[in-house]
């Protein structure tokens, strides 16, 4: 499969195409690309801009606080993720016992298992009784408990994060001035019964290659985090919904019913993806959207990934955005000259982030502009 037509169905099943990228709920949404990372909550809103039409900040806000209908918590990889509320305990009962056991990691916090113990104790009594709380608010009250944290350090961070693998604890509502709070998992999301794990790990298969296919067994377990042996067992049940591909001269896979997509976009697909982007995230190798002469541009260190433009499918410039108050200077940072379509395009996503955030925005682009369509 040759890689324009990979980046395209890449593109169509993250909802990053005309034909997909349509008015839905943030929940559909999160359901379509199975969750986005969230450590910037900020980052995690526009990426649901990114994929929809006419939703705003304010709607996905009012679906975390009150509705209830999408859940911030640690998923994939370890980190913190963005999904439906009706996907959070099935993906915890396939992840969460993975990432709970970063034994080597916690032993340099100095987090023992009595301490890592008491701690998750804690914070479910202290939650039961006077939850939502933001870290630092727990992290006060768990030293009533004698539970000690330095909140100079990562521990404190890193002991909320086992509660919520444990599916203990997930992220609850944000507060107007933007910081996050905690809350009891089963205070928030409903209770639902568990698939086996082995059907579990199978419809994790079937959703990522869904959302992210083209792609190989690789490919997932680097999204998800899950350890080869169980990425080849979560594909081995998914089999019946997959087909063989080449993607990049390596055994890759898709779902039957995305490669019967034989339509080609005619008019240009531009997207202003925020930092830590899932289209990014969710493969091994980012060859094909980034070229790696270029991937410097947006892998700046310190794990950051930084916002960029697509063009069907493939980054070509970084962005950045400077907000003060209700106004904000959104500044483009081209690897190339772009063309004129590619400009109207970035003026089109540039004013939708405006209207996404209720606010003014300011478009620059530095450098030239390419001659021509």
């Amino acid at each position: 499969m040759i890689g324009r037509r990979v980046l395209w169905l890449r593109a169509r099943a993250q909802r990053l195409t005309k034909d997909t990228a349509t008015a839905a709920q943030p929940r559909t949404i999160l359901r379509d690309v199975v969750g986005l990372q969230a450590q910037l909550w900020s980052a995690a809103t526009l990426g649901m801009r990114a994929r929809s039409a006419g939703l705003d900040v304010r709607t996905v806000t009012r679906a975390l606080n009150d509705e209830r209908s999408i859940v911030r918590t640690w998923l994939m990889r370890g980190t913190l993720h963005i999904v439906a509320a009706e996907d959070v305990r099935w993906l915890l009962h396939v992840l969460g016992p993975i990432f709970a056991r970063a034994t080597r990691r916690h032993a340099q916090l100095g987090l023992d298992d009595d301490l890592k113990a008491r701690g998750v104790a804690s914070i479910r009594t202290i939650l039961a009784e006077t939850g939502p709380l933001t870290r630092y608010e727990l992290v006060d009250r768990l030293r009533k408990h004698r539970v000690v944290l330095d909140a100079k350090t990562q521990a404190p961070i890193h002991l909320i994060g086992l509660a919520g693998l444990l599916g203990v604890v997930c992220l609850g509502p944000v507060r107007e001035d933007g910081e996050s709070t905690y809350v009891l998992l089963d205070d928030w999301v409903a209770k639902a019964r568990l698939p086996a794990r082995e059907t579990a790990f199978a419809e994790l298969a079937r959703r990522y290659f869904a959302a992210y296919g083209p792609a190989t067994v690789e490919d997932l377990s680097a999204w998800s985090g899950l350890p080869m042996s169980d990425a080849r067992s979560a594909v081995g049940g998914a089999l019946a919904s997959l087909t063989e591909v080449s993607v990049q001269g390596r055994p890759g896979l898709v779902l039957k019913q995305q490669l019967r997509l034989t339509s080609t976009p005619r008019k240009i697909d531009v997207r202003l993806l925020p930092a830590f982007d899932t289209y990014l995230l969710g493969y091994r190798r980012r060859d094909l959207a980034v070229s790696p002469p270029l991937q410097h541009r947006l892998q700046r260190g310190g794990g950051w990934l930084h916002p960029c433009v697509v063009v069907d499918g493939r980054a070509v410039a970084a962005w950045s955005m400077h907000r003060t108050g209700r106004r904000g200077r959104l500044t483009i940072e081209p690897f190339e000259a772009l063309p004129s379509a590619v400009r109207d395009g970035v003026d089109h996503e540039a004013a939708d982030v405006g209207r996404f955030l209720d606010i003014e925005v300011e478009l620059e682009i530095r450098g030239r502009l390419a001659a021509g369509p």
